[in-house]
């Protein structure tokens, strides 16, 4: 079944219809108390779309801008730009066979979406890098916490920098702001405010020095998966936690994200490594700022709890913006 957000839903009827997003609210509200609330707000607005003649679902397969790319949907088509590889993680199946899972994200002008590849498909990760143009065709989408991927198995083709294919600047839609309370375990591309109230030792880990992916511990060394043995350099993150007056929230924030929060360079960061002195002081310096951060959320299965991971930082926001802001949301 094909699924779309209900966001999108109501941006689209308001697309077609030219009705205010307050109007259509309203008409999904209607819905509902008609329906005894025996629907959900999403099947409120199908019906509300399909009571205004909108189709919803103008095209379920072949090319697709990631925009219109919807949970559900195969032999899709589209042409991306890479922003980031991750490593390929090897499993064994059930019945104790070998497998592999890798992925990467990428995008056009329209937004970005998580590619994941299997088994002998992962071997293509290696040809992958940021700003590799790629065009998948018979890639399926499936919904994991939420968030849409695109399936890449031994029926789709991976195409990559195809001959004629070009992607601008990768597009992103504006960050949907949140009070901590109201967080869900899907939420990606959310917004939050609020005061650092607890800041953990920084932690470093160890990583190849060419291609930045985790370095492992291998013989009386450290390997890489694609470099083999390195002298690894070291990336580095820090976990707080972030307090807006309604809840309080545990964000991580990696290498570039924590030398935003901190204010810090990566020289400074690295040269702090082996001086406890220097990692108190950091910690103490975050205590009472506030901050502005975008990211998504994230369920920490060991702990059961959601946490925020940071993907950007604004370590000076004006806090009267933000204060109005948050009491927009009141309203």
């Amino acid at each position: 079944m094909l699924q779309i957000p209900l966001d999108q839903i109501i941006e689209k009827i308001k697309e077609k219809s030219g009705l205010s997003e307050q109007d259509i609210k309203k008409k999904i509200d209607d819905k509902l108390k008609q329906l005894s609330g025996l629907i959900s707000k999403e099947g409120a607005a199908h019906i509300i779309a399909n009571e205004l003649g909108i189709k919803l679902f103008e095209q379920t397969s072949g090319k697709l801008q990631v925009k219109n790319i919807l949970a559900g949907m195969r032999d899709v088509e589209a042409t991306v730009k890479v922003t980031n590889v991750f490593p390929i993680t090897e499993f064994s199946r059930k019945d104790g066979t070998p497998g592999k899972v890798g992925s990467f994200i990428a995008g056009d002008e329209t937004g970005t979406i998580r590619f994941v590849l299997w088994n002998e498909q992962t071997n293509l990760l290696d040809q992958l890098a940021p700003n590799t143009i790629i065009k998948i065709v018979g890639g399926y989408v499936k919904e994991n916490q939420g968030r849409k991927e695109i399936h890449v198995n031994d029926r789709s083709k991976l195409l990559i920098n195809p001959e004629g294919e070009t992607i601008g600047d990768i597009g992103k839609p504006e960050a949907q702001r949140k009070k901590i309370k109201d967080l869900a375990e899907t939420d990606s591309n959310v917004e939050i405010f609020g005061t650092v109230v607890q800041a953990f030792d920084p932690r470093y880990y160890e990583v190849c020095p060419q291609c930045n992916k985790r370095a492992r511990p291998k013989d009386s060394g450290y390997a890489c998966d694609q470099h083999g043995m390195v002298t690894p350099a070291y990336a580095y993150l820090i976990n707080c936690v972030l307090d807006d007056g309604t809840e309080t929230i545990r964000a991580v924030f990696f290498r570039n994200q924590m030398e935003h929060l901190t204010q810090k360079t990566q020289e400074q960061l690295q040269q702090a490594k082996d001086s406890p002195e220097q990692l108190e002081q950091i910690k103490s310096d975050l205590l009472g700022s506030q901050v502005k951060v975008t990211g998504r959320v994230s369920k920490n299965e060991m702990f059961d709890r959601m946490e925020f991971v940071a993907q950007t930082v604004d370590p000076k926001p004006n806090p009267k913006d933000e204060i109005g802001k948050l009491q927009d949301l009141e309203l």
